[in-house]
C-alpha cells in the first residue's frame, strides 16, 4: 500500500509555495538536484504529474493544485498531534492583513479553527483592499494577506470566487434608467474595473455614483435601493439579491495568501496551513440584515 513520506510533502509544499525548486532547496538545505529527485519520486508514487517546471520555475498542475491541499492539511494536522503530546504549546504573534468582505466571509470560521488549535498565538488582523495590502508585505508590515487576483486560474490561487452584481431586488427598477448608477470599491480595485469593463462591452451607459472601499457602505447603498452594486458571490448578504438579467455577465477572480518572508515563524508557519487547507472549501459567512 502506498505511504506517503512527510518530509516529502513538507518538501512538496516549500516548493509550491515559493514556485522554485532552487529556493526550496536552499530553504531545506539540500542540493537542487536532491530535490527535484525527490519531486519526481513524489510524481511517480502517485501517478500524476505534480509540477509543470519552466525556465522561470515550477508551477502547480491541476493534480499538483489539488494534493497541495491533501498535503498541507496533513502536514498542520502532523505537526497539531506532535506539539500536542509532547506538551509543547505554539505562542507567537502573527498578523494577518484582509480585504473587509473577505474577513467577514472567510474569517469567523478560519479564526474559528485556528484559534481552537493554537490558542496561545495572538493574532493581530489589518482590514485593508488588496491594493494597499501588497505594500504592506512588501515593507513585511504583515506577515501574510489574503488577496484578489484577476486570473482565477493563477497556480497561486486556493479558492475562486466570482463577481456578481447585487441590489435591492433581482430586478431593480434602476435598470430602466437611462444612466445605470453603480456602487463600486476604489478605481483601482478588480470589482471597479470588472463592471466598468462589462457595461461598456455592451455600450450600456452608466455612472459610479458612489465609490467606498467599505464593504459595509456598498451593502449599505445596494440596500437604499439607489445603485447597483458588486460583490463577490460567496459575500452577498442574504437579504440582497443578486441580479441576472439585464445586466452583462461579470468574471471570476482567485484569492491567493501571499506571505512577507520565504522563513515564517512556526505560529506564520501554523496560520499559513491552516488557511490554504481550510479556505477552499469554506461556504462562507452571510451577513444578515440589520436587526434580524
Amino acid at each position: 500500500m502506498l505511504s506517503l513520506d512527510l518530509a516529502l510533502l513538507r518538501n512538496f509544499a516549500s516548493v509550491a509555495r515559493l514556485g522554485s525548486i532552487s529556493l526550496a532547496a536552499q530553504e531545506a538545505g539540500r542540493t537542487q538536484s536532491a530535490l527535484s529527485m525527490q519531486m519526481h519520486r513524489l510524481e511517480d508514487q502517485l501517478g500524476q504529474t505534480l509540477l509543470h517546471r519552466t525556465g522561470a520555475g515550477v508551477r502547480l498542475t491541476s493534480a499538483g493544485e489539488k494534493f497541495l491541499v491533501h498535503a498541507e492539511s496533513l502536514l498542520a494536522q502532523h505537526d497539531e498531534i506532535l506539539a500536542e503530546m509532547s506538551g509543547d504549546v505554539l505562542k507567537g504573534q502573527v498578523s494577518l492583513g484582509c480585504p473587509e468582505d473577505y474577513a467577514i466571509t472567510f474569517l469567523p470560521e478560519l479564526l474559528r479553527g485556528f484559534c481552537t488549535s493554537y490558542p496561545d498565538v495572538e493574532l493581530r488582523l489589518v482590514c485593508a483592499p488588496t491594493t494597499e495590502l501588497r505594500p504592506m508585505i512588501n515593507r513585511r508590515q504583515i506577515d501574510m494577506a489574503l488577496v484578489s487576483l484577476s486570473d482565477p486560474n493563477n497556480s497561486e490561487a486556493i479558492r475562486k470566487e466570482r463577481f456578481v452584481w447585487v441590489a435591492d431586488h433581482p430586478r431593480p427598477q434602476l435598470l430602466d434608467n437611462p444612466i445605470l448608477p453603480l456602487a463600486l470599491s476604489a478605481p483601482d480595485t478588480l470589482d471597479y474595473r470588472a463592471a466598468c469593463d462589462a457595461v461598456e462591452a455592451i455600450n450600456r451607459r452608466y455612472r459610479v455614483a458612489f465609490a467606498s472601499n467599505s464593504y459595509a457602505a456598498l451593502i449599505a447603498i445596494a440596500r437604499s435601493g439607489h445603485a447597483v452594486s458588486v460583490l463577490t458571490e460567496t459575500a452577498v448578504p442574504s437579504d440582497l439579491a443578486i441580479v441576472g438579467d439585464g445586466l452583462p455577465g461579470l468574471p471570476e477572480i482567485g484569492l491567493s495568501l501571499e506571505c512577507a518572508d520565504q522563513r515564517q515563524t512556526a505560529a506564520a508557519s501554523a496560520l499559513d496551513a491552516h488557511i490554504r487547507a481550510t479556505l477552499p472549501r469554506l461556504e462562507g459567512e452571510k451577513l444578515e440584515e440589520p436587526g434580524v
